[in-house]
């Protein structure tokens, strides 16, 4: 059985002819989605009009055979799907080996601009460690243990049970100084991996920040601090190189937003320095954007701020990053052992959400008490905080793709 995997567009109603098409063999191909909205009669999607969307296959992770064909649906208002192509076998011969990889983050490192009004800045592992943050055992709380800077004094392995976690320094005037992080010391760390049956490259470069500070809401005219809302120890962000194995050339850059995130085509980004995209962190929670300003999360003129300009608190991740992690070229990458720890960065932090809304609401006028309550409800644990997050290895984009 032979498939047709992309639309013939011609100027006339014709048919065309047969030389102009080709088919691939059904085993050969996989299962296709949308992807991007391209292009319509109106200036938005019309669910019940005609739309071209750009395609990508439906599975995209490192043991994924499918590959992307490039090509675009067009719908008239009903599903149309076309298949995408798959590799009938894992073939790693495209990947970069580790020359190459170092070569591809000289050209390709991103540029992080940190908000100028950032108290809570990243900071390398080993500076987290040596500067006194704890482990924590469940039933020994009152028992912490300071951990070695290889984080080779945790446990290893296992899953994300409860039975540890990390805090800061106990003691009050050095936990806050690593709260603070320090920018001097922090490096990236990244994960090679290959995506779409390896036809393409994704370098995942991880950043860590000892404290996410609290969130910070507009409600319509106001401006207000959430307290305790957001705030959690450990964060780890991330931003991600799409690289093709064909050519080398960046096709598109993925930016982690809290619980999800956006990829951009590399036409539509700001580079630095050559060809290194820039990104923008935001206040507080961290999360990155390819644009500097204001991006609300949540309706209308209610949400949480998510704040980013351009500074003099600045990285160029190419300067002091390790790779932590390249599965296809084996035992030449050692991981670190904190990467093989599982359980939280962080304690889970006890407070109150009720109590912190009703301390905003006296602030609010009473139409918008009700909707700010309805807004803080709806966000996502990541930026509520409570408790800390899990490493990069126990994330779902490990292995599979970002979350959009």
């Amino acid at each position: 059985m032979a498939m047709g995997i992309g639309h013939v567009v011609t100027s006339s109603p014709q048919k065309p002819s047969l030389d102009k098409i080709r088919c691939v063999r059904a085993d050969f191909t996989d299962e296709n989605v949308n992807d991007a909205w391209i292009w319509g009669p109106t200036k938005e999607i019309n669910a019940n009009g005609f739309n071209v969307y750009a395609s990508k296959p439906t599975k995209i992770g490192t043991q994924d055979l499918s590959v992307s064909a490039g090509t675009f649906i067009a719908q008239n208002g009903k599903i149309a799907s076309l298949p995408c192509l798959k590799n009938v076998k894992q073939n790693l011969t495209a990947m970069p080996n580790l020359s190459q990889i170092q070569a591809l983050i000289q050209v390709y490192s991103p540029w992080i601009y940190l908000h100028p009004d950032e108290q809570y800045l990243p900071s390398s592992v080993s500076w987290f460690f040596k500067n006194g943050a704890l482990l924590y055992r469940k039933g020994q709380e009152s028992n912490p243990v300071s951990i070695d800077p290889t984080g080779s004094s945790l446990p290893q392995g296992g899953s994300n049970d409860g039975a540890y976690w990390l805090d800061l320094p106990i003691e009050a005037s050095a936990k806050e100084r690593v709260k603070k992080g320090d920018l001097q010391d922090a490096g990236v760390y990244m994960h090679i991996k290959p995506v779409l049956g390896a036809t393409f490259t994704d370098i995942a470069t991880w950043v860590f920040y000892p404290f996410n500070g609290p969130a910070r809401a507009k409600v319509e005219f106001i401006n207000i601090s959430l307290g305790k809302i957001g705030e959690h120890v450990g964060d780890w962000e991330h931003v991600t190189l799409r690289i093709s194995n064909f050519n080398g050339e960046l096709k598109s850059v993925y930016f982690s937003q809290h619980s999800k995130g956006i990829w951009v085509s590399a036409s539509e980004l700001e580079f630095q320095n050559g060809n290194k995209p820039v990104t923008y962190a935001s206040l507080h929670g961290h999360a990155f954007y390819p644009k500097p300003g204001l991006v609300l999360q949540g309706n209308g003129a209610i949400g949480i701020r998510n704040d980013t300009a351009k500074s003099k608190m600045e990285m160029d991740t190419g300067v002091r990053h390790l790779v932590i992690a390249a599965e296809h070229l084996g035992s030449e990458i050692v991981e670190p052992p904190w990467l093989n720890y599982a359980r939280e960065w962080g304690p889970k932090i006890s407070y109150n959400i009720d109590e912190q809304i009703k301390k905003v609401e006296k602030l609010l006028p009473g139409k918008l008490k009700t909707a700010f309550e309805k807004l803080v409800k709806s966000l996502p644990d990541e930026v509520l905080g409570e408790e800390g997050p899990t490493g990069p290895k126990w994330k779902a984009n490990w292995s599979g793709d970002e979350r959009v």
